[in-house]
């Protein structure tokens, strides 16, 4: 049985996910041509390259944001640290990122076209490294961050089933996609006090966390894997700010979407699961424990955006029968 383990000794987000899977064999181009049935392409450049992460080679993926202000006024506003402000659920992502740092990025290898190639060169990919690692994570404002700065979107839950109905995605891949935003929906709306159908995600429902939840359940189809499992998720400590003022790690989200799931202490001063990485491996993973008995076919390591100093800050896909 072709089994797909995710190792996630550095926490896990959105980005690390598709980052890993790509690194492990997926296919980044099927999943540029898959995501345009989305019809949301004019949003949105994709961006994957390889880096170092402490010694590490992976795999950096990141949703860069059209029509956003200038690269060049965000490069130059990112290594002041931004303040970020978001909401929980919102953190993901990107932030999710985390840790990059300055990976020494290889070379971008893909420019991808998409133009991206701008940055591509630079190491971290756009800024987001620089540097600001985010302790939290989140906190971010995001904008600067990763290029991706999610501006408008703060679509409602109900918008976002309507967005992947509507796609020509195979049924697996619809139902994959729609169990995990309804994890992050039910999750927010229990917190909020508000029902399911009311919930608008606020950076949960940017582009860029679209783009991870369903690139994932993309590539896990595409992969034709039978059996998914976790080792425990560790979730990092201290505190991040979000819309709602300055909340413990993980998140309220975040804790919610992970009712059920073991986690994992750690001494690390971070975020290192968002509510987009929780919610994937909530919903993907049937059991969580150590790395099952497998002839291992495959590895793939996703960079997040962090960097720490003697903690490789990347997630590990192990795939083998």
């Amino acid at each position: 049985m072709k089994t797909l383990y995710f190792d996630c000794f550095s926490g896990i987000s959105g980005d690390m996910v598709i980052g890993a899977l790509i690194d492990a064999g997926a296919d980044p181009e099927l999943l540029e041509a898959e995501l345009k049935k989305l019809k949301l392409d004019g949003e949105y450049e994709l961006k994957w390259k390889k880096i170092v992460k402490n010694g590490i080679t992976s795999t950096k993926f990141d949703v860069i944001l059209k029509n956003t202000p200038s690269q060049i006024e965000i490069s130059a506003e990112q290594g002041k640290e931004h303040t970020h402000n978001h909401v929980h659920g919102t953190q993901d992502h990107h932030h999710e990122h985390h840790d990059n740092d300055h990976e020494h990025s290889h070379d971008h290898e893909h420019s991808h076209d998409h133009g991206h190639s701008h940055d591509h060169g630079h190491s971290h990919d756009h800024g987001h490294s620089h540097g600001h690692e985010h302790s939290h994570d989140h906190v971010h404002s995001h904008n600067h961050d990763h290029g991706h700065h999610h501006h408008h979107e703060h679509r409602a839950y109900k918008d976002i089933v309507e967005l992947i109905d509507a796609a020509d995605f195979a049924s697996p891949v619809k139902e994959t996609a729609l169990r995990i935003f309804k994890r992050i929906g039910e999750a927010e709306g229990l917190i909020h006090g508000i029902p399911l159908e009311k919930v608008h995600f606020h950076e949960v429902g940017a582009i860029d966390s679209i783009i991870d939840i369903i690139g994932a359940a993309i590539l896990i189809h595409q992969l034709n894997v039978e059996s998914i499992k976790s080792s425990p998720i560790p979730v990092g400590t201290g505190r991040i700010r979000i819309d709602h003022g300055i909340y413990p790690v993980p998140a309220p989200a975040t804790l919610e979407i992970l009712k059920g799931v073991p986690i994992e202490q750690s001494d690390i001063r971070a975020e290192l699961t968002t509510p987009t990485g929780a919610a994937i491996i909530a919903v993907l993973s049937e059991e969580f424990g150590p790395i099952p008995s497998m002839k291992i076919s495959s590895i793939g390591y996703g960079a997040g955006t962090k960097t720490f100093k003697q903690h490789p800050n990347v997630l590990r896909v192990i795939i083998g029968n």
